[in-house]
């Protein structure tokens, strides 16, 4: 069984990120699971340091993403659908089953879809605030968040007006008033509704370089 967690949905900028996690079972690398918690219940420094531990700890571990430009063009729904079959195909191990954090279930096949659609085909099950119960989604949510912080603070070098080393691309004041003045990147999610009324981005700006879609161990 693999665990599943998202992460970046409301940003205003960069991937949205979907982790999966498959944990050994009875693995003597559980004992060191006792304090994984919901990463939201963690600071940065505590998750940075759990990552190791949390990745020795699967049997197969895989982060996939969906770009904001993906966002924009597809939905966020259709893109969380992108990030997970990336994870899962990731995975070097094939799980039978899958935990999903919340209440909705954004890996089987879509109702309607044609046997290509991409679903996942075994048993899926949904817990709320699951990411604060199961030990497996509390695993993913840690590797997706660390996974994106990640990536958005190697953004802030390219793009350092917005403080993405601060805000990881999420609201803030600091952030609006950075649009405001300058625009959207090339890694903001153009079709949200607050940027119609904020200026083109800057001139003679080079295109950004796509982040990794996957990574996995």
């Amino acid at each position: 069984m693999a665990g599943l967690d998202e992460v970046g949905r409301g940003a205003w900028a960069g991937p949205l990120v979907v982790a999966a996690a498959a944990l050994r079972a009875g693995d003597r690398h559980h004992d060191s699971l006792g304090q994984v918690r919901d990463s939201k219940q963690l600071s940065p420094i505590r998750r940075r340091e759990l990552f190791e531990s949390v990745a020795a700890a699967c049997a197969g571990w895989a982060v996939g993403a969906a770009s904001a430009a993906e966002c924009d063009e597809l939905g966020m729904s259709a893109a969380q659908r992108l990030a997970a079959r990336r994870a899962l195909a990731g995975l070097k191990v094939q799980p039978d089953a899958l935990l999903l954090d919340g209440r909705w279930d954004f890996v089987s096949q879509p109702p309607g879809a044609s046997n290509g659609g991409g679903g996942f085909d075994g048993s899926v099950r949904t817990v709320v605030a699951g990411d604060a119960r199961c030990v497996s989604l509390a695993a993913a949510s840690i590797l997706a968040k660390v996974w994106r912080d990640g990536l958005m603070v190697q953004w802030s070098v390219r793009y350092p007006a917005y403080d993405f080393d601060r805000n990881k691309g999420y609201p803030c004041p600091r952030h609006r008033a950075a649009l405001a003045a300058w625009g959207p990147s090339t890694i903001h999610r153009r079709s949200w509704a607050f940027m119609e009324h904020l200026p083109g981005a800057p001139g003679g700006e080079r295109p950004a370089e796509q982040p990794r879609l996957a990574d996995h161990r």
